[in-house]
């Protein structure tokens, strides 16, 4: 076999994960390679065209934050923007944005053209290459490629099987063969692997729909980027628009649930439990009359339609019958009909939390293959993915978000700590810290970290430091400026809040939930103009500050635990009180330090106790 180049990193699969991971190594100075089987499809979204919501925006504006692309690539395919739970607090604040796919595709491959230090190859990968306990590079049909770090992103194409009805063909996703020959060889080098399924809804020619008698779904204006780094939204926006399942619809599901794959056994992949099929909700919800179905514009240049809330694998008579039961849709044409597929995915615990692999030293896995759904998911293990083995070949420490410092920091922790067994989706509810990690703060967070790994440019961080200073002048500035009641009172009367009796500090003011800035500075304004971001940070800090420093004294806190590092030889066999069960868990994961031990599932505060008076006592081997 004929061997080609030799790179510093090696990248499989040119999905979300796979282009955050080789840009970011690429611009950390690595020669770079990313491997796909399409030049055509890479960046393509597969499901849904649409990036962020709930929670999942907060990982889109770390990676910003850290350097990474997604932001700025939605930013520039963005056809419709959106602030979510505007009317909760800001912890759950969340930016949706419609993508044309196409355009976010055409931009991502540009991105990753432009980069120098990169080369992209249209190659499948038969296997990787292991010499002892770590990794030397991977294996083509025709040639070998020598690495010295090798991060796998393969999505849902490992063992891909695509299920419509009863029907069912190998394929990564539609039109484009699987990886059967790389799940092989992960699992000959002994990776324990399981199997996962997801699935898509039909998409609908738009000419065929009757938009008059759904409901419009409009878009904020002007739009709220997504991007630190926008100045400014250039798309045409376009409307979605809402419609409703019904009783006609449930019963033509019902009655066709013996061609269900997923109901007739032949899926074995276990599904999102949190983003069900139609045929899920149906038999799940029974007592519910109806569902929402959301039709979303695929993007400028074409007249199809996503219908986000009915994901079938139903046979095609059936997916035609339901989807014409829908107001509005009785006589839609689909262009593209749903399916399930299942895939393989390589349980995550056999990671550590840099995502290397815990049993071959240089191989990082990233996305799908580590159990997750979602590209907002998958993008953050990418990036993640290509810092630290960049950092690896550099002989640097690591970069391992906390849980009080990221999303992406809870998202790793979770799958390498406890595990998944079904497509893991990132909500708010999984941070103990959300007050702490809004997404109107990701530049606040990381962005200095993203500067310090050559990710975020000079002019970047001095206009993020400008930002801070504005911040933190006009907080002083509210803190000791005092105003008059017969100047504030007025408004004040007009919110339908108390009014003052004496001057008062227009920080106390802002403190009261009535009370907007924009109020303040109609009587009290700055003397210099101040960004909308500027505002939005005072507001918030200051409307919040009590919550919010209690919450950053429970993190603290439980650094001091959480830190309290457990040595990599340390040997559990033999600590007094701890189960064989308690031993096994611990020996499978290997935490890093305590606060991870007791994340593991299964791990009492009793045990936890115990692990930390012998790791006190510890006195680590010396190296031979």
């Amino acid at each position: 076999m004929k061997s080609g180049h030799t790179y510093d990193i090696v990248v499989i699969g040119a999905g979300h994960a796979g282009c955050e991971a080789a840009l970011a190594a690429a611009r950390m100075g690595f020669h770079t390679a990313i491997f796909t089987m399409s030049l055509e499809n890479i960046g393509q979204m597969s499901c849904n065209p649409a990036i962020g919501g709930l929670a999942k925006s907060h990982l889109v504006k770390e990676i910003d934050a850290l350097g990474g692309e997604m932001a700025k690539i939605t930013d520039r395919a963005g056809i419709q923007f959106k602030i979510l739970n505007r009317s909760k607090g800001p912890a759950v604040w969340a930016t949706r944005v419609q993508a044309d796919r196409f355009l976010y595709r055409k931009y991502m491959q540009e991105s990753l053209q432009m980069q120098t230090g990169l080369d992209i190859r249209e190659e499948s990968i038969d296997g990787i290459l292991i010499e002892g306990n770590r990794i030397a590079g991977v294996r083509t049909p025709s040639r070998i490629y020598h690495a010295k770090a090798v991060i796998i992103a393969t999505g849902t194409f490992l063992n891909g099987l695509i299920h419509v009805g009863l029907e069912n063909h190998p394929a990564g996703r539609v039109g484009e063969p699987p990886s059967l020959e790389l799940p092989k060889s992960l699992a000959e080098s002994g990776f324990k692997i399981g199997r996962l399924k997801t699935g898509t809804p039909p998409r609908i020619d738009g000419k065929s729909i009757d938009f008059s008698v759904m409901d419009v779904q409009n878009g904020d204006i002007p739009p709220p980027a997504m991007s630190l780094f926008t100045k400014e939204i250039t798309n045409p926006q376009l409307p979605c628009y809402m419609t409703y399942t019904n009783l006609k619809t449930h019963r033509i599901i019902q009655s066709s649930l013996q061609y269900s794959p997923l109901y007739s056994g032949i899926i074995k992949g276990i599904g999102p439990r949190y983003c069900p099929s139609i045929e899920d909700k149906i038999v799940r919800f029974q007592e519910r009359e109806r569902h929402q179905v959301f039709l979303e514009p695929e993007g400028l240049e074409t007249d199809e339609y996503y219908a986000n809330g009915i994901s079938t694998s139903l046979p095609r008579e059936a997916q035609d019958a339901l989807v014409r039961s829908i107001q509005g849709l009785e006589h839609a044409t689909i262009n593209k009909y749903g399916y399930a597929i299942e895939y393989d995915f390589v349980f995550p615990t056999q990671l550590k939390p840099t995502l290397e692999t815990k049993h071959i030293r240089g191989l990082y896995l990233a996305g799908q293959i580590n159990g997750t759904s979602g590209y907002e998911e998958a993008a953050a293990q990418g990036l993640m993915a290509g810092i630290n083995a960049s950092l690896k070949i550099k002989e640097e420490k690591p970069l391992i978000l906390g849980r009080e410092e990221a999303y992406i920091g809870v998202l790793i922790d979770d799958l390498v700590t406890k595990g998944t067994n079904e497509p893991y989706r990132m909500f708010t509810s999984r941070a103990e810290y959300r007050l702490l990690l809004r997404q109107d703060n990701a530049d606040l967070r990381l962005m200095e970290k993203g500067h310090r790994l050559g990710l975020i440019h000079n002019s970047q961080l001095n206009a993020f430091h400008e930002k801070k200073k504005a911040v933190s002048a006009e907080l002083k500035r509210l803190q000791t400026t005092t105003i008059r009641p017969g100047i504030i009172n007025p408004v004040l009367e007009g919110l339908g809040t108390s009014t003052i009796g004496e001057n008062t500090f227009l920080y106390q003011l802002l403190k009261r939930p009535e009370v907007k800035y924009a109020h303040l500075a109609s009587v009290a304004p700055s003397a210099i103009v101040l960004s909308d971001d500027v505002i939005n940070q005072v507001e918030i800090q200051t409307k919040y500050k009590g919550y919010i420093d209690r919450q950053a004294d429970l993190a603290d806190r439980a650094k001091k635990v959480e830190d309290r590092i457990i040595p990599e030889d340390f040997i559990y066999k033999g600590i007094n009180g701890l189960s064989r069960e308690i031993v096994e868990k611990l020996e499978e994961v290997r935490p890093l330090n305590i606060g991870q031990a007791s994340r593991i599932p299964g791990i009492t505060p009793a045990a936890v106790s115990l692990l930390m008076v012998a790791v006190t006592k510890h006195t680590p081997r010396p190296l031979l």
